[in-house]
């Protein structure tokens, strides 16, 4: 019981002394303190004023150095911490340590051993009763010669100081085992290691930034009986590495990379950058110093200035704590104009819509388009009347849905364009003009073939015979446009118009040229039929029309490349959009208009069932072409009507 009152009593006398142990101003009671980030900012401060040599009083009186409570990564020095353990180790095995010599040769030897290492030292306690408290420092460092590579050799300095000397040094290892868990050795957990490293210093005298390892050396000593081993302190090793060259690294610490060797990634996080707008990019190379960075603007944001100096940065911000505007006005980056995620500035970078001028031309386009339907339905009710029966009501209403189909692509490229939009427009354009211009061509191709023959043996192609030829040009179109949409779907590239302002437009690739050059050889044939029949008579002049009709679509198609690939090629989305609505109107109603414009003003002047004075002077019947060549229709012929033309034309007769 009374061992066990006495142990009670002596492990809280440890601890009241533990806890009665005054700490370092600005080393934290608890990690929690040290990684704030109150803490780390005041470190930094004091960090960047030594480096800099705002010193003020640190170096006027002693201790001449200062500790910056910041923990460092040590794994890089593991050559010098194991070199300086196995010293440890030797010395700890030696029987007497009174040979000055051999300690002398030792130090020499670990300093020699690693590059790393900038000074190393033995400091060894006399243990004989006639120099009791005694110490003896043996003692080398490197010099640093101003004539490179030139480098002067170590010398090794065997003193006597006074306790009160040592004990004041920054690498000193006190005798009890609470100095050695002192709050200036950092607390890591090194597998292997016997000693401590501590927190870096700043030394007056060299000016430079040093991180110490210090090993205590014990000895075990024995009792007389052999009956207890007791370890004895006989002194300590260190040695000193130059952190001088590290970079403090104040961005954010990226969670996919470790920290390099050469960084302090202490501070990361304490960077002054504004979070919302920018980004901190390290800089090597500014040592212990605060600013080593630079802000980048994130996407979307901008830079008022070009110069985003990570200490300039830190001045600024020091400023604002005193509400100060620099940091605001020039620190901080600006939206970026909407659409524009790279710009340098706050000039817009995207085209303008002219929203209400898009939606007039779309609206005549609409219009146009209920037009083309309404005359279907007019075709329809007037299909018994010879200037539309002889003209194949079929093929009007098919040459009607075509130029539909072309109006459609004004709603196709009306919005901001993308992959939808340019798949519709690559349908309505090509598809629209395929319908029309071979529903044109199929009547036109019927006047060519019968106006060649020579023979009285009448021709008949019938609507239905000529549908069949139509058929598979519109089959093949179809498989085409289906092909180009499946495998290689048309998309949009940005482009800029003539100001810089980027806008979107459909891509043009080899499906492109492809189906245009098909298409130019289709209305080329269709110039040249037109063309053969130019001297050919019909009814109602219709081979006339038809034939202005295709050379007015192939001038206006001319012109339109001509404006968008030579004349204009950078013009805005308002200009295209434009050129598209004239290419529309130019080539699609002027096509109706030459078609069903005569036709419909014989129906208002109440002469569409009478020919013209020239079919009435050859006297023929709707039988009949004026060549004397038949150009059928799916209907059969009226014979009522017939009959009664032929009494007309014998009364004619008898008069003359």
């Amino acid at each position: 019981m009374l061992l066990c009152g006495r142990g009670i009593v002596w492990a809280v006398g440890v601890i009241a002394l533990v806890c009665g142990m005054p700490r370092p101003v600005g080393a934290g009671t608890a990690s929690q303190e040290m990684d704030s980030v109150e803490t780390k900012e005041q470190v930094l401060r004091e960090v960047s004023q030594m480096s800099t040599g705002n010193l003020g009083t640190i170096c006027m009186s002693e201790p001449f150095y200062r500790f910056a409570w910041a923990p460092l990564q040590v794994s890089r020095f593991d050559s010098a911490r194991q070199k300086a353990d196995l010293l440890v180790r030797i010395l700890r095995d030696l029987d007497d340590l009174s040979d000055t010599s051999l300690v002398e040769r030792m130090v020499q030897g670990l300093l020699a051993s690693d590059g790393r290492i900038s000074a190393a030292r033995v400091l060894l306690r006399e243990t004989a009763s006639s120099a009791p408290g005694r110490m003896r420092l043996v003692l080398t460092h490197r010099l640093v010669s101003p004539y490179t590579p030139t480098e002067p050799t170590p010398q090794v300095v065997t003193t006597t100081p006074k306790a009160s000397v040592v004990s004041s040094k920054p690498w000193y290892i006190g005798e009890s085992e609470t100095s050695r868990n002192a709050t200036r050795f950092q607390k890591h957990n090194i597998s292997g290691s016997i000693g401590w490293w501590t927190f870096p210093y700043f030394q007056c005298k060299s000016r430079r930034w040093l991180l110490s390892y210090a090993v205590p050396i014990l000895t075990q000593t024995t009792s007389n009986r052999g009956r207890r081993t007791t370890m004895r302190d006989v002194g300590m090793l260190s040695v000193d590495v130059d952190v001088t060259s590290l970079d403090i690294n104040q961005c954010d610490r990226k969670s996919d990379k470790a920290t390099p060797d050469s960084q302090i990634s202490y501070f990361h996080g304490t960077h002054k950058c504004d979070r919302n707008s920018s980004v901190c990019v390290f800089s090597p190379g500014h040592g212990w110093v605060q600013g080593g960075y630079k802000c980048k603007c994130k996407t979307e944001y901008f830079p008022k200035d070009k110069t985003f100096n990570g200490s300039l940065v830190e001045v600024a911000w020091e400023g604002k704590q005193v509400k100060n505007p620099t940091y605001e006005m020039l620190y901080v980056c600006r939206s970026c104009p909407k659409d524009c995620p790279n710009c340098t500035s706050d000039k817009p970078c995207v085209a303008h819509y002219n929203w209400p001028f898009r939606i007039a031309l779309l609206t005549i386009s609409s219009l146009c388009m209920v037009f083309t339907f309404v005359l279907m339905g007019m075709v329809y009710h007037y299909r018994s009347v010879k200037v539309f029966r002889l003209a194949s009501p079929t093929f009007l209403c098919i040459c009607l849905i075509g130029c539909a189909i072309m109006y459609l692509e004004m709603a196709a490229i009306f919005p901001k364009l993308d992959m939808y939009s340019c798949v519709a427009t690559k349908w309505t354009r090509h598809l629209g003009f395929c319908v029309t211009f071979s529903s044109l061509l199929m009547k036109t191709w019927r006047v060519s073939l019968t106006y060649r023959v020579t023979s009285a043996h009448k021709i008949k192609l019938t609507d239905k015979q000529l549908l069949q030829w139509l058929t598979p040009i519109l089959l093949i179109v179809l498989v085409y446009l289906g092909a180009w949409t499946l495998s290689a779907t048309p998309g949009t590239d940005v482009i800029t118009d003539y100001g810089g302002l980027k806008f979107k437009q459909c891509t043009y690739d080899w499906w492109d040229h492809s189906l245009a050059m098909g298409e130019v050889l289709f209305l080329m044939w269709g110039v040249k039929v037109c063309f053969s029949v130019r001297k050919a008579e019909s009814f109602f002049d219709e081979a006339k029309y038809i034939s202005w009709a295709v050379y007015n679509i192939a001038v206006v198609n001319i012109v339109m490349v001509s404006f968008h690939l030579l004349i204009l090629p950078k013009a805005g989305p308002d200009i295209k959009y434009l050129l598209g609505f004239l290419r529309t109107q130019l080539s699609t109603s002027t096509t109706v208009l030459l078609i069903f414009g005569p036709k419909f003003y014989r129906i208002v002047q109440g002469t569409g069932d009478q020919y013209d004075n020239r079919a009435r002077a050859k006297g023929v019947t709707a039988s009949f072409s004026l060549n004397g060549l038949g150009v059928m229709n799916d209907e059969p012929a009226d014979l009522s009507q017939e009959n009664e033309e032929l009494k007309e034309e014998l009364r004619r007769l008898l008069t003359i």
